[in-house]
């Protein structure tokens, strides 16, 4: 993938931004347990830094993908697991079906606004006993009139207590469990809607991840993303940023906890000599640094695929299989050449510990990425 003036333009002012405006407050958003998110959007919208690839009519840039992934790339930057993922589900998990197969109404009432940072969004699609298994959600859209009527729940989701409007997948009819469903925008203003407590998690503890519960919420059908029923396929589309964004997010993760490493064993003396200088510790740091860079490249390549209109489920769900993956045993084998250190709270390393464990069960977990995979590749066994 070749960068242009416009991407490394696009680097330069997301690390500028992220140094200034989001790094310096991450611990106290993390003792939080929330940052502000409507505060942040507004700057990164002001910047255009919420549209790269979304259409220009609607506030965006217009961009392709390569784009957006050099926007992604440098939020792993942040020291919070938590507003990276948060500014993630705005830009590629939340509104790329909207803006993809949304109405025109629609995406001028609710994407410009969240191009132009506005509002905040979410999306909801996980249920307690529904995660990577989407087609088992129960959540149910009933038409009523013109209107559709909203029971249900959903689990996990992040930006929740300050999303003004949700990407909801629900049921809309009794047939096939992935002809069934329908993308539907709901505001979160909406009559019926209520939450429970933030959740308290292990990682991503500045983002606030709440269960939302819908009892009789009535909202127009004309809120519906597209065809009704294509609400499986269209999210299954749509499942394909939110990994390429996991790949290309957790790339600066893994340096950073590679570099602040490097850092701390070269000024940490034990036995008369920097911890740097074992050749275990150097060798494996140089190992795990090689292996960033094949991550690197193969998301590269599915972003390239990506951009010239190739299907890339199989090099996209590769991609997330290996950043959940690696990002865990960078961070453990940093975390180990810490020592004592490193098993602190306040530690970064620690932190990306926590924070990116999520990589390998949000947005599909590895054992369901595994099964596209061998999918893909012919290898699955056939049903009998």
């Amino acid at each position: 993938m070749q960068f242009t003036e416009e991407h490394n333009a696009i680097r330069q002012t997301v690390a500028s931004f992220v140094d200034k405006e989001i790094n310096p407050y991450c611990d106290e958003w993390e003792k939080e347990g929330i940052f502000p998110a409507h505060m942040l959007f507004k700057k990164l919208g002001d910047l255009g830094l919420l549209g790269i690839h979304k259409p220009a009519e609607y506030g965006g840039m217009g961009l392709d993908y390569s784009y957006q992934t050099v926007f992604l790339e440098e939020l792993g930057r942040i020291h919070s697991g938590g507003v990276s993922m948060g500014i993630g589900v705005q830009t590629d998990m939340s509104t790329p079906a909207l803006a993809r197969y949304g109405s025109d109404e629609l995406k001028r009432d609710f994407l410009a606004p969240a191009i132009a940072g506005d509002v905040v969004t979410s999306i909801a699609v996980s249920e307690p006993h529904a995660g990577s298994d989407v087609a088992a959600i129960k959540t149910n859209a009933k038409k009523d009139g013109d209107d559709y009527i909203i029971n249900g729940s959903k689990m996990w989701i992040t930006n929740s207590t300050q999303a003004d409007f949700l990407c909801l997948l629900a049921n809309t009819s009794d047939g096939s469990v992935h002809s069934n469903k329908s993308l539907i925008i709901v505001p979160t203003n909406s009559p019926g809607i209520s939450f429970s407590e933030r959740l308290d998690k292990l990682g991503m503890r500045s983002s606030d991840t709440a269960q939302i519960f819908f009892d009789n919420v009535r909202v127009p059908q004309r809120n519906r993303i597209g065809e009704e029923g294509m609400g499986f396929t269209y999210q299954m589309i749509q499942f394909q940023e939110e990994r390429i964004y996991a790949a290309a997010n957790v790339l600066k993760v893994m340096e950073h906890c590679i570099g602040s490493t490097i850092e701390y064993t070269r000024e940490r003396h034990v036995y008369g000599k920097p911890l740097l200088e074992q050749q275990v510790i150097h060798f494996r740091l140089a190992e795990l640094q090689t292996e960033v860079e094949a991550l690197r490249a193969l998301t590269y390549d599915a972003v390239e695929g990506y951009v010239n209109g190739i299907d890339v489920t199989l090099k996209a769900s590769m991609a997330k299989l290996k950043c959940g993956r690696l990002v865990r045993e960078v961070a453990d084998s940093c975390l180990q050449y810490w020592g004592g250190m490193g098993f602190m709270w306040d530690n970064p390393v620690s932190r990306a510990y926590r924070d990116q464990r999520i990589m390998s069960i949000g947005g599909g977990a590895d054992e369901v990425m595994l099964g596209i995979i061998a999918k893909k590749m012919g290898i699955l066994p056939k049903r009998r």
